[in-house]
C-alpha cells in the first residue's frame, strides 16, 4: 500500500495507471513508426518526446476527469467503454484546439487520431483484464476485523463498496456473543478472542483492524500483543478508516487521539505559500472572469429586485467574523424569518440564481475575500455565526474548523455531495478535520484540480 495525501491506495492502482500510460505512449510510437514505413530510430522518438508526452498527459487527465480510475462495486463494462470514448473525444477536441493555436506541437499528420484507434483497443483489453483481477481479488490484503457493532460494520461496508481499495475482509472476531452474525454477510465470523493468533493463520489475514464501539474492559490485549510480536500489523479502526476514506470519525475518537497522532502541523513556510497561491489564483480568476462577472451582474439585475451582490457575516479563522460576498442567487426576502439552511431545489432561488449555482459562478466574488486576507482559496467552508454556535454545542470538535482560514473550496466540498442539515455538517467536519491534519501545498493543488472537475461535471450543485 502507498499513502497519498494521508489516504491509502493499493499498489495495484499505481500499476494500472502506469500501465495505461505506457499503452498510450506505445500506441503513439506504433503510429509514428508506421508513418515512417517502419524505419524509425531512437533519436527520432527522442525528438518527438515532448509532443508525445503532451498527448499522454492530456489523455490521462481526461480519463481521470471522466472517473475512469475509480472502480466501485456495481460498475459495468458498457458504461466504462462509453466513458472511455467520451474521455478520448474530449481529449481530441482539446488537443485539436491546442494544435490550431500552436501548430509546432503537432507530432505529425494523423499521428494522434491514428494512435487513438490502437489505444482504444489496448486500453479496453487492459481495463477488462484489470476488472477481472478486481473480481478475483488479486493483490488484495486480507484483514481480520476485531469488534462488532456500528463501527466495524462501517469499515466492512467501505471495504466492500470500494472494490479497488486493496483490502478484503477475511474474517471478523466479535466482541459480543449476542451480535447479529447476519450483519457480516458471507464473512467468516468467530465469537471468541481465544486463539486469535490461530484465527489469523487460519484465514490468512495480514492485518488486524480493531474496531470496537467500546474498548474499555473488552480489548484482548494479550492476544493482540501476541499477534503483533509474530509480525501481524495491528491497526486502530479509527486510523484505518481515516486512511481508507479521507475522513476522521468524530464520534469514535477522543481528544488524546487527536493530540498524539501525527499531523496538524502548520509551518510558516507552508502557510505563506498557501497564502501566495490563493492570492495569485484569486487575482487571475477575477481578471479573466471579468466578462462573466459583468454579464452575471446584468442578468441578476434584470431577473429580480434587489442588490447584485449578497453580503453575509461568516466565521473565519480563530472565530473572527467577516463579511462574505457572493452573487445574489435568492430572492431579496429569502431569510425574512431568520437564518435557514439552503436546500436542494430551494424555492427561494431565482431563475438566474439556479443557473449560476449550477455553474458555481455565484462563488467567484469570494475571490475578493481571499485578496483581502479574510479567506484562502482552499480550506473549510465558512459558516454563519448562528449555525456555528448551534453546531459547536451539538457536534464534537466542530470549533476546530476555525483553526485554519476558511476557503472557497475544500476537501469536504470535493468529497461530499451538497447537503444542508446537522448530519451533513458532521460528515463535512470529518472531511475538514482530515484536511487540517494532512494540510499541504500538494493537497491544495489536488483539491483545486478536483474542484475544476466538479464544476465541469456539475457535481454537488445545489
Amino acid at each position: 500500500m502507498i499513502r497519498v495525501f494521508g489516504k491509502k491506495y493499493s499498489i495495484r492502482r499505481l500499476f494500472f495507471f502506469s500501465g495505461e500510460g505506457l499503452f498510450l505512449f506505445f500506441s503513439l510510437v506504433v503510429v509514428v513508426a508506421y508513418r515512417h514505413g517502419g524505419d524509425i530510430s531512437a533519436s527520432d522518438i527522442l525528438s518527438l518526446w515532448p509532443r508525445l508526452l503532451l498527448i499522454v498527459f492530456v489523455c490521462l487527465l481526461s480519463l481521470y476527469y471522466y472517473d475512469l480510475y475509480t472502480f466501485r462495486s456495481g460498475f459495468n463494462y458498457v458504461e466504462m467503454t462509453i466513458r472511455l470514448i467520451q474521455a478520448l473525444g474530449s481529449a481530441s477536441i482539446f488537443l485539436g484546439f491546442l494544435y490550431f493555436v500552436f501548430p509546432v506541437l503537432l507530432p505529425g499528420r494523423w499521428v494522434f487520431l491514428g494512435s487513438l484507434l490502437v489505444f482504444v483497443f489496448l486500453s479496453s483489453l487492459w481495463r477488462y483484464a484489470y476488472c477481472w483481477m478486481l473480481r478475483k481479488e488479486w493483490w488484495t490484503i486480507p484483514v481480520l476485523i476485531v469488534g462488532s457493532g456500528t463501527f466495524s460494520e462501517k469499515i466492512i461496508r467501505e471495504i466492500k463498496d470500494k472494490s479497488d481499495c486493496g483490502f478484503r475482509v477475511a474474517g471478523a472476531v466479535l466482541d459480543k456473543v449476542t451480535a447479529e452474525d447476519g450483519a457480516y454477510g458471507d464473512i467468516r465470523v468467530f465469537n471468541s478472542f481465544s486463539d486469535l493468533s490461530q484465527r489469523v493463520r487460519e484465514i490468512g489475514a495480514e492485518e488486524i483492524i480493531v474496531a470496537m464501539d467500546q474498548r474499555r474492559g473488552r480489548l484482548p490485549l494479550d492476544e493482540l500483543l501476541e499477534c503483533k510480536m509474530k509480525g501481524v500489523l495491528v491497526l486502530e479502526g479509527e486510523t484505518f478508516y481515516e486512511e481508507l476514506t479521507g475522513r476522521i470519525l468524530v464520534d469514535n475518537i477522543n481528544p488524546s487521539w487527536l493530540i498524539f497522532h501525527e499531523g496538524f502541523q502548520k509551518s510558516w513556510l507552508m502557510m505563506a505559500t498557501k497564502r501566495l497561491i490563493g492570492t495569485c489564483i484569486s487575482a487571475l480568476g477575477l481578471f479573466f472572469s471579468f466578462p462573466i462577472l459583468l454579464l452575471t451582474s446584468i442578468c441578476i439585475k434584470l431577473d429580480s429586485h434587489g442588490p447584485i451582490f449578497y453580503r453575509q457575516e461568516r466565521v473565519g479563522k480563530d472565530g473572527k467574523t467577516f463579511v462574505l460576498i457572493k452573487f445574489r442567487s435568492m430572492r431579496q426576502d429569502a431569510e425574512r424569518g431568520g437564518a435557514k439552511w439552503a436546500k436542494q431545489d430551494d424555492v427561494r432561488v431565482t431563475r438566474v440564481g439556479r443557473i449560476i449555482r449550477k455553474l458555481r459562478i455565484d462563488e467567484i466574488p469570494q475571490m475578493w475575500n481571499v485578496l483581502k486576507g479574510e479567506m484562502n482559496f482552499v480550506g473549510p467552508r465558512p459558516e454563519r455565526p448562528q449555525f456555528v454556535n448551534e453546531l459547536t454545542e451539538k457536534i464534537r470538535y466542530y470549533d476546530q474548523r476555525s483553526t485554519v482560514q476558511p476557503g472557497i473550496t475544500g476537501w469536504a466540498q470535493i468529497s461530499y455531495p451538497y447537503g444542508a442539515s446537522e448530519e451533513d455538517a458532521k460528515k463535512k467536519l470529518e472531511y475538514d478535520l482530515f484536511y487540517i491534519k494532512h494540510m499541504s501545498i500538494i493537497l491544495d493543488l489536488y483539491i483545486i484540480l478536483k474542484t475544476v472537475k466538479t464544476i465541469l461535471f456539475r457535481e454537488g450543485a445545489r
